[in-house]
């Protein structure tokens, strides 16, 4: 199992999937930070969107991903709560919303501060940046989350052989991350590089020791990821957020998996704790056994006919890391 959308990426890029024996199968797992994100979030952030007063401060990607069913049966999303008057501001950097502030100190932004241990360190930063402007009209919404709880949920849950190391997380958490999950469950686990000759080399490494059923870590990403990772980029997380239960799209609840604004920063936190997954996915959807590795997107039903990139369903579709769309976008069609 591959658990980053970049590698899935790559992997197709490259044509890995047509050199591999069919006794060797690569699964898309929980890798897409908005994929995983749950639908109340989605409703919280079109909830401030909507607000008078508010201005919601989101990436690109997270747009068009599909909260709960309005009463017409539609599903809510950023991108449709825009056409209906809500305020949504597309950034390219949460830092643009600091700017934001200073121009508009009558409003509040709210920040959707998504995504694992490779962007938390930037939602740090921005608190930083913040505290030492004195900008106090602007909030995070967090969906931050530890890659390696959901990690461990799947080796509880299925019979992955072994895993592709997602390797933007381990710059931050470092190989040494994942030594818990090898000894625990016996499987092993590669840290892979992003281009084709790095993904072919940590493929390799990790069937040869499936076949030996060995269960260390390896790092094939020496150029970038070392054993203890990035030390000052996670003090600086730890100095804001603290962990605590978090619910994930598709794999529920996962104890101490989420990161939250300490009590001390709570000014600044716009409602994130508490959020549950209380919408049901769109009818025909099976984004939840895409995140899970159960299906390859085709295998889904709405998979290029009623959900495209265009009109989306679920957000594996939605998102430019979603399995779904990057199977779509490389012709992976049933």
């Amino acid at each position: 199992m591959e658990v980053c959308g970049t590698h899935t990426a790559g992997i197709f890029k490259s044509g890995i999937r047509s050199i591999l024996p069919g006794t060797v199968r690569l699964i898309s797992g929980p890798g897409c930070p908005v994929c995983v994100t749950s639908a109340s979030y989605i409703d919280k952030c079109v909830e401030i969107a909507c607000t008078p007063g508010f201005a919601l401060v989101s990436f690109g990607d997270m747009l068009k991903v599909p909260g709960s069913e309005d009463a017409d049966g539609m599903p809510v999303s950023m991108d449709r709560a825009k056409g209906f008057g809500a305020r949504v501001e597309l950034v390219y950097s949460p830092f643009d919303a600091l700017d934001m502030a200073g121009r508009e100190p009558e409003t509040r932004f709210v920040v959707a501060a998504v995504g694992f241990e490779t962007t938390a360190p930037a939602y740090a930063l921005l608190m930083d940046e913040a505290e030492s402007r004195g900008i106090t009209n602007i909030s995070l919404l967090t969906s931050l989350k530890s890659a390696i709880p959901a990690i461990e949920w799947v080796c509880d849950s299925s019979s992955v052989d072994g895993f592709l190391c997602p390797g933007h997380v381990s710059v931050i958490t470092g190989s040494i991350a994942y030594e818990p999950l090898a000894g625990k469950y016996g499987k092993p686990f590669v840290v892979a590089g992003f281009e084709g000759s790095h993904l072919v080399d940590a493929i390799c490494e990790l069937v040869s020791m499936a076949a030996r059923e060995g269960s260390a870590v390896v790092n094939r990403y020496t150029e970038a990821v070392t054993e203890e990772g990035n030390a000052r980029a996670r003090a600086i997380v730890d100095r804001y957020f603290e962990r605590g239960e978090a619910v994930w799209r598709g794999l529920g609840p996962l104890a101490d998996s989420g990161l939250y604004l300490r009590p001390r920063y709570s000014g600044f936190d716009a409602g994130s704790r508490g959020l549950v997954q209380s919408a049901p996915a769109p009818k025909g959807c099976l984004c939840t056994d895409v995140i899970t590795g159960r299906i390859d997107p085709p295998e889904c039903p709405a998979f290029g006919s009623s959900c495209t990139p265009d009109n989306a369903r679920g957000p594996c579709m939605a998102s430019a890391e979603g399995a779904c769309g990057i199977w779509h976008a490389n012709g992976g069609l049933r």
